[in-house]
């Protein structure tokens, strides 16, 4: 089973969906690497052992710090979430879309790029989807290399882009790579749970993490909260996990009410973020009864 609590990161990179001068203000907060990290600290006395990271531009330096500080910390369960969109935006913007793709493929200097000439090559000039999906993968995960890696979660606007064209191939080809390289559980976030599960169901895609946005308001529930809650009553989690994310609604739900509303679905996880000792902790106890998160 997948962590019952993950910490998630929005507020480290100036993410608030109702609050633009909030979001600049954590973003100046949180400009500084130590300042995550005292927040990460609360996290871990609040007994949270589970961390979502997106691999945005500043996941490596955070990945590092982890890695270097690996034998002070509690055993800490990874959730990435790849790929960062607004990165590959800027690439294709820049340098166009094979450029962008070499960049990235060749990121790392001419060392690694050598071992992926060929395949590298193949793959851009011949738009080889699946063997691209691949090789961007591989790439996002470098950052997460040597950590605990237990789901890897794809973002929503390549998971709900995908679901349009209604065709099993990425999905089964994304599951199937995430199993055998890395061992974990594919993950996808998604804004239209009911829909992503009910095209899994059909196509035969099982085991998998769905993370969505469920809350007491329907705040970002596509097409409404009814139909979320229909298919997570039904839903047996060996078929399928669910984790909740956007469970305060930026803010517009109290801990206490949030959680007593999703503590009565049949949820396996919880992803938040906070930035202050006094409200991790309050979230934790809110979601667990008081005890540790496990």
């Amino acid at each position: 089973m997948i962590d019952r609590v993950v910490f998630g990161d929005n507020q480290f990179f100036g993410i608030n969906h109702m609050s633009q001068d909030k979001a600049s203000e954590q973003a100046k907060r949180f400009a500084d690497l130590d300042r995550i990290f005292e927040v990460y600290g609360y996290a871990f006395e609040a007994g949270i052992r589970a961390v979502m990271l997106n691999s945005n531009d500043r996941a490596l330096a955070i990945c590092d710090r982890f890695r270097a500080m690996k034998s002070q910390l509690p055993p800490i369960a990874w959730y990435p979430s790849i790929p960062y969109p607004h990165k590959y935006a800027g690439l294709v913007a820049e340098k166009g879309m094979v450029g962008a793709l070499q960049g990235l493929l060749f990121a790392d200097g001419a060392g690694s790029a050598l071992g992926k000439i060929a395949q590298g090559a193949m793959a851009t000039l011949s738009f080889d989807a699946v063997r691209l999906m691949r090789m961007l993968v591989d790439q996002e995960m470098t950052i997460f290399r040597g950590l605990d890696v237990r789901v890897v979660f794809l973002q929503n606007i390549i998971v709900d882009l995908m679901l349009g064209f209604e065709t099993p191939a990425p999905f089964i080809e994304y599951c199937s790579h995430i199993r055998k390289r890395y061992g974990a559980k594919p993950g996808l976030i998604t804004q239209n749970l009911p829909l992503l599960h009910r095209r899994l169901v059909e196509w035969g895609i099982k085991d998998v993490v769905i993370c969505s946005s469920i809350n007491k308001i329907g705040y970002l529930m596509s097409p409404d909260r009814a139909s979320y809650e229909a298919v997570i009553a039904q839903n047996h989690p060996a078929d399928y996990q669910f984790m909740a994310m956007s469970t305060l609604a930026s803010g517009a739900i109290p801990p206490t009410e949030a959680y007593a509303y999703i503590n009565q679905l049949n949820i396996q996880s919880i992803v938040f973020g906070a930035s202050s000792r006094a409200n991790i902790e309050k979230t934790v106890a809110s979601i667990t009864g008081g005890g540790e998160a496990q």
